[in-house]
């Protein structure tokens, strides 16, 4: 038989066996609690933001195997800023955010942006600031984007 595969996305470290999760679990057979304690091991580094979770479990045996996949990198934003949401409008802006934090973010996710170098991934998270209201050092992330261009500002 195939293995069972249940995906779900869980603030990390806030796993619970209620819904969806726990009947989803019990319909598959496996122990709940093992799981959830699982998850929530695996999921802790994530506090506060929502992951996407893979639970393969195998319908024979009852053994499971998590899989965590990484927050957006929007997610990630908002927790280096300390903000729970976006920008409602193109003028409002929310928060601030250092190169020093894009580089980071970069860390987590450095498998999941495109671009052939750091100076092509800073940008693309500056892109993903710009359109959620975050500033950059202050400045507007397409003006960092211009100096990055323009070698006024060095990675």
């Amino acid at each position: 038989m195939a293995d069972t595969i249940i995906n779900v996305l869980i603030e990390g470290g806030k796993a619970t066996g209620g819904p969806p999760l726990g009947p989803a679990l019990g319909q598959a057979g496996v122990n709940v609690g093992q799981v959830v304690a699982e998850i929530n091991k695996k999921t802790k580094e994530f506090e506060g933001i929502k992951v996407p979770v893979k639970i393969i479990i195998n319908p024979d045996t009852k053994e499971f195997k998590i899989e965590v996949g990484k927050p957006p990198v929007s997610a990630l934003i908002l927790k280096e800023i300390h903000v729970q949401k976006g920008a409602k409008t193109k003028e409002e802006i929310i928060g601030d955010i250092s190169l020093e934090q894009i580089k980071k973010i970069i860390e987590v996710k450095n498998d999941q942006i495109y671009g052939k170098d750091l100076k092509a991934k800073v940008k693309q998270v500056l892109g993903t600031c710009k359109s959620m209201g975050v500033t950059c050092n202050g400045m507007d992330p397409k003006e960092v984007i211009k100096k990055i261009d323009n070698g006024e500002i060095q990675l």
